[in-house]
């Protein structure tokens, strides 16, 4: 597990419950190796927006992860809601993926997590002003 350099993001990370801690190190995990298959790798930037721990490389658009007080069971990855990153997900994989309108991909606390296709679709974020001209993001 990669070290968070931002006091502010480990800040974040260590408000979480236990639980869910270990659940939101686990997705940011995902974020890091899969933005580390990424022709703008050393682009990545780790910082908070909105409060929450979020992740952007060059050409990308920026991936949110959160627990929050109001919602105790589930965490979630979040995208911005003016692109078709979630709309394309729903598409692809709106039978194993929960998502919450058009911004968020939700897990319940006891789901295991479809690590292949989560690294799928933070791959089309962090790659989406490459491919957001294509039908279907280019998949």
């Amino acid at each position: 597990m990669t070290e968070i350099e931002s006091i502010q993001v480990a800040q974040v990370f260590n408000h979480y419950p236990q639980p869910m801690r270990k659940k939101m190190m686990f997705l940011r995990q995902l974020v890091l190796d899969t933005a580390s298959e990424c022709k703008e790798a050393d682009t990545l930037e780790e910082t908070l927006k909105w409060g929450e721990p979020s992740y952007l490389i060059k050409n990308g658009s920026t991936i949110r992860i959160d627990w929050k007080n109001s919602a105790p069971e589930q965490y979630a990855l979040y995208f911005h809601c003016q692109t078709k990153l979630v709309d394309t997900f729903k598409e692809l994989y709106g039978d194993t993926l929960k998502f919450e309108g058009n911004r968020a991909i939700v897990f319940y606390k006891n789901d295991e997590i479809p690590v292949d296709v989560v690294k799928h679709c933070i791959l089309l974020s962090l790659t989406y002003h490459d491919r957001k001209h294509l039908p279907m993001l280019g998949v």
